[in-house]
């Protein structure tokens, strides 16, 4: 039955890539499929399911969950708001001896907007709407314009504190749990702090790549084949006094809620609500909001949230199932029996999340994926934020590389006309290059991850890693109803 379990994944993640047919859908179906099944055929008691109630109550009862509406307002908000544009022609306006600043606003407004924009999806989404038609009246050529789009709209997912990291900083802490049950470590239990500290070094070195190659990009004849003249490719007008005010305190506004939150200085909710109730009463005071667009908005806000959510049951529903047909076990034993070493083990799991992203969205691969591979996988690699971090960044890589990736795709289907994808890949090699090379970084030295962290070492430090032998009697502890496990190889 176990075997079984794969299956009903396969037949979701073709369903989800093929159908159009909303990944809740698939999900539920699956789930029911699966339950069938074991009930009919595999002898499980029907009464076993009725743990998933409870399950979806000590879900919700997560205090982190109240910030997914919360940032899904603020994104809205941003977008109904002069915040964008001012930010735009200010930062284009620092650059007017040359024609890079509507390349480097973009890239900046990617990186402060992406945390708050929900998902890639939203994020690309608002982008297309916003500094494409900019980037297209400055003249920048198409190709670059939209694979410009396609990495800033991938910010948001390594920024703290976006709800990709919100959420997989959740999954994390359960298969950490999980991993800590069956293992002699003594460690805490990763938290969404540590993430957030984890990820900031890697994503702050990130961002400024971006930026920098957007900036070169814009001043190389071979990849700009406009005149650089001074001025050109500056927004229609210039920025005003009330443009550089609403620019300086929206920046200051927004840089100082992120790092705040990347930092531990404040919660997330907290961070969230904060920021939408000074949006809204910024909003109103400046009558940029009606009865009628606050309305479309909240209506907006409730659906995005409730088809998260509703994701969300799914794949809590579907886990359980395969929980129940003894997949994560199977999974669990056919990872653990790998002859690697720490590294080369990660590397094989990171790929196999690479793999997913060309089919699963981020969120889907955070509900599915991760509560199946991160278990043995935090048995193997003692360090919880290295690998959290790892996966990430994987996860943003993925969504840019060709052609399948989703915002690379996403923002070709918004783009009228779509650039060549040979030549959007052209575009992207650089920014490509950029995440490889901070992806090697963090998985060649795990202390990059920790360097926001200063007590980490005295608090937690990275435990030392568990041998073959330790690692089968492990899982053999915290699955005690399998056959003993076959002897694993020595690792060299």
């Amino acid at each position: 039955m176990s075997i079984f379990g794969l299956v009903l994944l396969g037949f979701a993640g073709i369903a989800i890539a093929t159908t159009g047919i909303p990944a809740f859908i698939v999900l539920i179906a699956a789930a029911m499929l699966g339950a069938g099944v074991s009930i009919v055929a595999g002898g499980v008691p029907a009464i076993v399911f009725s743990a998933l109630p409870s399950r979806l109550v000590n879900l919700f009862d997560n205090d982190l969950l109240q910030a997914l509406p919360l940032f899904a307002a603020m994104g809205l908000l941003l977008q109904g708001l002069p915040v964008g544009g001012a930010l735009y022609r200010t930062i284009a306006g620092l650059f007017r001896s040359h024609q890079s600043g509507p390349a480097v606003a973009a890239m900046v407004l990617g990186g402060l907007f992406g945390p708050m924009n929900g998902s890639v999806g939203a994020q690309v989404l608002g982008l297309c709407r916003t500094v494409l038609p900019q980037l297209n009246a400055a003249g920048m050529p198409a190709a670059r314009a939209q694979g410009l789009i396609s990495v800033a709209g991938t910010m948001g997912v390594v920024i703290p504190p976006s709800l990709i990291l919100i959420l997989l900083s959740d999954a994390m802490m359960s298969a950490h749990t999980i991993a800590m049950q069956g293992t002699n470590r003594s460690e805490r239990i990763i938290n969404s702090q540590d993430l957030f500290r984890g990820v900031f070094c890697p994503a702050l070195a990130l961002f400024i790549a971006f930026v920098v190659i957007a900036f070169r990009q814009s001043r190389h004849p071979e990849t700009n084949p406009l005149p650089a003249s001074p001025g050109h490719g500056l927004p229609d007008r210039p920025a005003s006094r009330t443009d550089h005010w609403i620019a300086g305190i929206s920046f200051l506004a927004l840089a100082g809620l992120l790092a705040g939150v990347a930092m531990g200085l404040f919660y997330p909710v907290e961070a969230a609500a904060t920021g939408g109730v000074l949006l809204l009463g910024y909003g109103l005071t400046i009558r940029a909001f009606t009865w009628q667009t606050l309305s479309a908005n909240l209506d907006e806000i409730m659906a995005a949230t409730g088809s998260l959510f509703a994701l969300l049951v799914a794949a809590t529903s579907l886990t359980l199932v395969l929980r129940v047909l003894g997949t994560d076990q199977l999974v669990a034993r056919w990872l653990l029996s790998v002859p690697a070493s720490t590294t080369a083990f990660l590397l094989i799991v990171l790929a196999l999340v690479a793999l997913a992203a060309l089919v699963l969205d981020a969120f889907e691969i955070i509900f599915v994926l991760i509560p199946i591979i991160a278990p043995p996988l935090l048995i193997r690699v003692p360090d919880p934020v290295w690998v959290s971090v790892a996966i990430l960044m994987t996860l943003q890589l993925s969504f840019l590389m060709p052609p399948m990736g989703y915002a690379l795709m996403m923002t070709r289907a918004i783009a009228h006309p779509p650039a060549a994808l040979s030549d959007i890949m052209r575009s992207l090699k650089p920014y490509l290059l950029a995440q490889l090379a901070v992806l090697l970084v963090v998985l060649v030295f795990p202390a990059f991850v920790h360097l926001a962290d200063p007590d980490y070492s005295a608090q937690r430090g990275p435990a030392k890693a568990a041998s073959t032998e330790q690692i089968g009697q492990q899982l053999q502890n915290m699955l005690p109803d399998l056959p003993a496990m076959p002897q694993l190889p020595s690792q060299p």
